[in-house]
């Protein structure tokens, strides 16, 4: 096992973790390092990106790489890596947790997610924030995840009681996660499919969520037929929400919340 680990100027990280994401399907580590922050991606040599792909994805950033070998005790210190999430709503509360982490000991739901399939447990900001949003509203209809991931938020739409949840990706690797984490949570009845939502609208629902990037997004925006309900965008930097939320417009889609953490940005957009 080997860790890359990608060094980059703090000013500039949050770019390039944005494309970052695009190449690294099974998630990476973010840590600050004095003046850089650091990206480290776990993997065997073979499933990690190369470095022409890690500095076009950079954009022009300049990158400081690193390979390192991992230690025999690896596995068990990779866990201290992965910790709860806990996200709350007006009354509600939402555990996202790995396995090995206790589960939530009030009321609430509780989500255990095996970080080792896909996508991490849900700790990045852009997932909280759709996590957030779900939480502030009463659940309606059906919901349909676009880019699933690891299945946190059709998950946790399922156990919010959405009547009628679907979770699509384009990556077997995160259709199996999503299956298999439902299975671990005693979740029935979310349809899992695989989608390519550069070629193919996803599936219609009263409420959709597309924690996606900035591209992907506009390329969703570019084939949508049929506009849900309810629309929540993350995946964006600051500063790519108005364009997004404009692209969306075109479908009747106007946007009535907008939230933040750090450099990223969710955004509510509803039918008018």
């Amino acid at each position: 096992m080997i860790a890359l680990t990608v060094r980059v100027r703090a000013d500039r990280a949050d770019l390039v973790l944005a494309e970052l994401l695009t190449l690294v399907p099974a998630g990476l580590e973010e840590r600050a390092a004095g003046e850089q922050v650091e990206f480290v991606i776990y993997g065997s040599p073979s499933d990690l990106p190369s470095e022409a792909d890690l500095r076009a994805a950079a954009g022009g950033t300049t990158l400081e790489l690193e390979r390192d070998e991992l230690a025999d005790d690896w596995s068990e210190r990779w866990r201290h890596w992965h910790r709860p999430v806990d996200v709350y709503g007006p009354g509600r509360r939402v555990r996202v947790r790995p396995p090995w982490e206790p589960a939530l000991a009030v009321m609430g739901i509780d989500l255990a997610i095996d970080p080792g399939q896909a996508f991490g447990t849900g700790g990045h900001h852009t997932t909280r924030l759709c996590l957030e949003l779900l939480l502030e509203r009463e659940p309606s209809g059906s919901l349909s995840d676009w880019g699933c991931g690891s299945g946190v938020l059709a998950l946790a739409a399922a156990r919010l009681g959405y009547t009628q949840v679907s979770a699509v990706d384009f990556d077997p690797a995160a259709l199996e996660a999503t299956r298999e984490n439902a299975r671990l949570n005693g979740i029935s009845g979310v349809a899992v499919g695989r989608v390519d939502l550069i070629a193919t609208p996803g599936p219609h629902a009263d409420t959709v969520v597309a924690n996606l990037v900035r591209p992907l997004l506009l390329e969703v925006a570019e084939r949508l037929e049929r506009a849900p309900g309810v629309l929540i965008v993350s995946g964006l930097l600051r500063e790519e929400a108005d364009e997004v939320s404009g692209a969306f417009a075109r479908h009747g889609l106007a946007e009535t919340a907008r939230r933040h953490a750090a450099e990223w940005a969710a955004v509510v957009l509803e039918r008018r």
